[in-house]
């Protein structure tokens, strides 16, 4: 199999590649080379001054002015798919220009890099006029829409740290108490020569209503209060927390995910330790610690030592690595030089929780990853990775994992180790600023001769996505539609136990439903106005569920969806096929609309519905039928808590 595993890599490897290249030398207006991405945008006429640049004109450049740091940035813009969905929009639409912009295959992007893209939209010097007259803006900032505007300013503005321009622009025109609010985006701020430190609430409040077949009585709700903060020393030492105490009330579909996974042991989704609220099978209570420090090492290197999670690839969803599981120890390197983005991460992870849910020392495992990214074009991206998790009953680490640059194969036959390891590549292509396609193949195990002779056998445990994104559907500005295709073989992540199989803390690493799945998932966004945002999503599945064997209620058919199985008890070697065992055709609808009246304090009304349709009831509970969850939420200094599995 190892054999077969290189000769595939090095054939798909070969023709592909990425998007970031140094910018090219301006070019005519009527230039048609559609895949240069830092041209400049067509001038257009005068427009009158706005607020923020009569707010740039009247305050000036801050006292304290950094020069452009010559490095990625230490500190990362936090994971939220809202915000990540809007950075990724203009990485389309106005494309790479240097090392500087995100690279978009490997989230959290750093702060640096989304403070950049902004000023590229902004352009680099704000207008400022002590006249009172019309100016002329720069040109691209005159051929942005008005939510264009707002987003390009509010990256510069969350990211000051990084940015003169959005250092300006945050000004607090009323600092509340003197020393509150003196920026706009933070509670409490410092800025000195070596210095800027930032502190802000974190509050979420979420009430809703779940209704219809597997739905919970009474209020669902979830009540998170907390602190964030993050520094940065001397420019290259970054470091920052969030921490949240937590309790929840979740709809029927959540609960019945933590019966299947984890029966009466409570583990809250996204979440690691986890109690029961008032002694209420479906209300939780925890506590979220994320935070580490982070180092720009050289021009080229980020070091990461922190409590957090990472997402590798372009897609809603990841089949490499996703950030559903709970936060995890971790060290990470990332290195961007040239066309190249290496990233290594070596994470400490947890096997299982307690069976009892009494407190005791939970069995260790440990992640090593490596991801290769290379900029073929300035618009077209390929990627290979390879993963390694690995433990076991009185097993520390494997130092050999620790090699950065090594073949985790290789290391496998020489130790004589059973571990598990997974590989695959990913690619991107921007297409005339207006699209993307991406996608991600992973290989669990790989037989030529098994997946030829078409037998269904078990072990053929392959992961396939493809995907795409197109922006302003229709010419209307910032209408943006995303589609997405996900194929997961039976028994894929899965392997002997619980200390090599790919999950975290019983929640799996990758996609959110595991394997046996086919899915089909669309995103459609619409930002009417600058502080409103509509996002409808629509996902539907087929996925093979397991089931209590008819023989014995005490034996369960593993058909492959459930990553924390044994592939061990697998019914039968051959015949099996995607979407085996009983069937679950799942369409699950989500419409939120958010207003931001102030800079990172939001309002959501939710509206879910979802229909299954099961050829019989779970073991653990789920009914063919409806569910209906509506709910109302205030977000401060916070994503959204999402469910969607």
């Amino acid at each position: 199999m190892k054999y077969y595993l290189s000769l595939l890599l090095l054939a798909l490897a070969g023709p592909l590649a990425a998007q970031t290249t140094a910018p090219a030398d301006p070019q005519p207006a009527n230039a048609a080379n559609w895949y240069i991405y830092n041209q400049p945008l067509p001038e257009k006429a005068k427009v009158s001054e706005t607020a923020e640049a009569a707010a740039l004109r009247s305050y000036g450049r801050r006292a304290v002015r950094r020069a452009h740091v010559p490095f990625q940035g230490s500190l990362y813009v936090p994971l939220d798919p809202n915000t990540y969905r809007l950075i990724d929009r203009y990485a389309i639409k106005y494309g790479p220009d240097s090392l500087q912009d995100p690279h978009t295959s490997a989230r959290p992007y750093t702060r640096a890099a989304a403070a950049h893209l902004g000023e590229r939209l902004l352009g680099e010097a704000a207008p400022e006029n002590g006249t009172g007259e019309d100016i002329l803006l720069n040109p691209r900032q005159a051929a942005l829409s008005r939510a264009d505007l707002f987003n390009a300013q509010y990256l510069l503005k969350d990211n000051w740290m990084y940015a003169a321009q959005g250092d300006s622009l945050n000004q607090s025109q009323q600092p509340f108490l003197t020393y509150l609010y003196r920026n706009q985006t933070d509670l409490y701020s410092v800025q000195a020569k070596d210095f800027s430190f930032r502190l802000n609430p974190v509050l979420l409040l979420q009430a809703g209503k779940d209704g219809g077949e597997n739905s919970r009585d009474g209020l669902r709700y979830v009540n998170t209060r907390g602190v964030a903060f993050e520094g940065l020393i001397d420019q290259r030492l970054g470091f920052y927390g969030f921490l949240t105490d937590n309790q929840t009330a979740v709809p029927g579909w959540v609960y019945q995910r933590g019966l299947r996974d984890n029966g009466f042991v409570p583990v809250a989704p996204h979440e690691g330790y986890t109690k029961y609220f008032k002694d209420k099978t479906d209300q939780y209570d925890f506590f979220t610690a994320r935070g580490g420090i982070t180092f720009a090492a050289t021009k080229h290197i980020n070091v990461q030592f922190a409590h957090d999670r990472n997402f590798i690839g372009n897609g809603y969803r990841s089949l490499i690595l996703s950030d559903y599981s709970a936060p995890y120890f971790f060290l990470k390197l990332n290195t961007r030089v040239w066309k190249f983005n290496y990233q290594n991460i070596f994470a400490e992870l947890n096997a299982r929780r307690s069976f009892s849910g009494r407190d005791s020392l939970f069995p260790k495992k440990y992640l090593a990853l490596h991801h290769l990214s290379l900029d073929v074009t300035d618009n077209f991206n390929i990627g290979v990775f390879e993963s390694e998790v690995s433990g076991g009953r009185g097993r520390g680490l494997e130092l050999q994992y620790l090699n950065p640059v090594i073949f985790y194969r290789a290391i496998e036959q020489n130790v004589g180790s059973t571990d598990n390891a997974l590989l695959g590549l990913d690619f991107k292509w921007n297409i005339k600023h207006r699209a993307q396609l991406y996608g991600q193949l992973v290989l669990d195990e790989f037989k030529l001769s098994e997946i030829t002779a078409g037998r269904g056998w078990w072990a053929n445990k392959q992961a396939v996505q493809l995907g795409g994104k197109y922006l302003d559907v229709a010419g209307v500005s910032n209408l943006d539609l995303q589609l997405e295709f996900n194929y997961i073989r039976p028994y894929t992540y899965q392997h002997e136990n619980e200390y090599t199989n790919y999950q975290h803390y019983q929640q799996p690493l990758a996609h959110p439903m595991g394997a046996n799945v086919t899915e089909v998932l669309g995103v459609l966004s619409y930002q009417p106005l600058p502080r409103l945002n509509l996002v409808a999503k629509l996902f539907y599945s087929v996925q093979g569920v397991d089931s209590l064997a008819t023989t014995g209620a005490a034996t369960l058919n593993n058909y492959g969806s459930n990553v924390l199985l044994s592939y061990n008890t697998r019914p039968m070697e051959y015949g099996n096929r995607t979407g085996q065992g009983d069937k679950n055709h799942l369409v699950h609808f989500d419409f939120t609309a958010t207003y931001q009246p102030k800079l990172n304090l939001f309002v959501d009304a939710t509206l879910i519905a979802r229909n299954q349709s099961l050829n019989r009831p779970t073991y653990y509970g789920a009914v063919s039928g409806t569910e209906v969850y509506a709910s109302l939420a205030l977000r401060w200094n916070i994503a959204q808590r999402l469910h969607e599995f």
